[in-house]
């Protein structure tokens, strides 16, 4: 078959669009993942028994679930339950940003308890406590091991954003295919999507890997 490149450029502008959206999910879902995320860690670093096991019971939920069926059950089922109804990019957006707080909560906790208990124990003995010790010994230190994991959640984060398609969110995935329905050159818009994913995830992939060999030599 002949790979028509000028349609694409014909439709640019629609697939510029969906990209768009598809960022826009992504920071949302980001967002909501940190602060979330950085809730549920101190809740687990806490200590106390009851707190710790409904955030333990809360990650594990949102790491076990599709986030598929997450974002069908948002979109469908809230509605009827709560009688409230969210459009289909804030209910995806708002359901990545779940499942991406209860993968984040495990990487800062990861990253906080890598710290060395010689560090902290030091911190202490000099008589910082508190604010100032996580400020200036604890943070530093944890942030820098967290790099590569969230750089690898990111690029995963903005792969989980094609699966709004399915509840009609215009975001890069679906655009393609509807311009492929309505032009009947799939491959043509497919490909470029693929592209677009591909220069935006392949670069943050390599950095990722650099960021983990660099750590692996420190």
């Amino acid at each position: 078959m002949d790979f028509r490149y000028q349609i694409i450029g014909q439709n640019w502008p629609l697939l510029i669009e969906g990209l768009w959206i598809t960022l826009q999910v992504t920071g949302i879902a980001l967002t909501i993942g940190i602060i979330l995320g950085a809730a549920l860690c101190a809740i687990r670093l806490s200590g106390r028994r009851l707190s710790d096991r409904f955030a333990s019971g809360y990650i594990l939920f949102f790491r076990a679930t599709p986030e598929m069926v997450l974002i069908f059950w948002g979109y469908f089922c809230v509605p009827l339950i709560f009688q409230i109804r969210v459009s289909g990019l804030w209910t995806g957006s708002i359901t990545l940003g779940l499942v991406t707080a209860a993968y984040l909560a495990e990487i800062f906790r990861a990253g906080v308890m890598a710290v060395p208990k010689g560090q902290i124990e030091a911190a202490t003995s000099i008589g910082l406590r508190g604010y100032p010790k996580w400020r200036f010994v604890i943070l530093p230190q944890a942030l820098r091991l967290m790099v590569p994991p969230l750089v690898n959640y990111f690029t995963e984060l903005l792969k989980n954003t094609t699966l709004l398609s399915g509840i009609g969110v215009a975001e890069l995935a679906l655009q393609a295919y509807l311009l492929g329905g309505q032009t009947y050159r799939y491959v043509e818009f497919l490909s470029a999507i693929a592209l677009i994913f591909f220069a935006i995830i392949f670069p943050l992939s390599l950095l990722s890997r650099r960021l983990e060999h660099r750590e692996a030599r420190s």
